[in-house]
């Protein structure tokens, strides 16, 4: 009998996969409400690292968030339900909207409806950026979580540096301010 983890699992990778309109970016902030503000699986911070990471490997983000937060709720069945629940309606929707499509794509009301989603999808990033730029102050305070943001704005937008390469160095680098951190205190418990 399937339990009421894979039930949820489902339910809410499946409203990702429906609702997720202009691909991975777009449903990141739809996963965020469904795994950390109505199920509660994770926190802001432990979620700011999946999409860290999921950021740094290849494919798509949606994708890859569902498979291991599938895998963390419900283990292997409940990584491949989640996966199946994120992609089952973009497949479906593919087929119905690009034959639909085709017939209606020079009427007015279809390309104002695209145009409409854009700015809602705007707003729903905009309200993630924040927060993690909140979560990101209250670790780091303001005057780095500034530095953090313009120094990764001009690597990404002018220099053209890939996220994933800039996740990887930021990462590595948290990694070895870790192991100096602990060098001391290791060589002082020592003595």
């Amino acid at each position: 009998m399937i339990g009421l983890k894979q039930v949820q699992l489902f339910t809410a990778f499946f409203k990702v996969g429906m609702l997720g309109y202009g691909g991975g970016p777009s449903s990141i902030p739809l996963v965020h409400k469904e795994v950390v503000e109505r199920y509660e699986w994770m926190d802001n911070d432990e979620f700011a690292d999946v999409l860290a990471l999921g950021n740094t490997l290849p494919g798509p983000i949606a994708t890859k968030m569902a498979g291991y937060i599938g895998y963390r709720v419900g283990g292997v069945l409940g990584m491949i339900n989640a996966i199946v629940a994120s992609i089952v309606p973009t497949i479906v929707l593919m087929i119905i909207l690009l034959t639909s499509l085709a017939t209606f794509k020079d009427l007015a009301w279809v390309g104002g409806m695209t145009k409409a989603v854009v700015p809602v999808v705007g707003v729903m990033l905009a309200v993630l950026t924040w927060q993690f730029i909140d979560n990101a102050k209250k670790g780091l305070g303001w005057l780095k979580t500034v530095i953090f943001g313009v120094v990764s704005l001009i690597l990404l937008q002018f220099l053209n540096i890939h996220p994933g390469v800039l996740i990887a160095v930021l990462l590595i680098a948290a990694l070895a301010q870790k192991d100096k951190k602990e060098e001391p205190e290791k060589k002082g418990g020592t003595a």
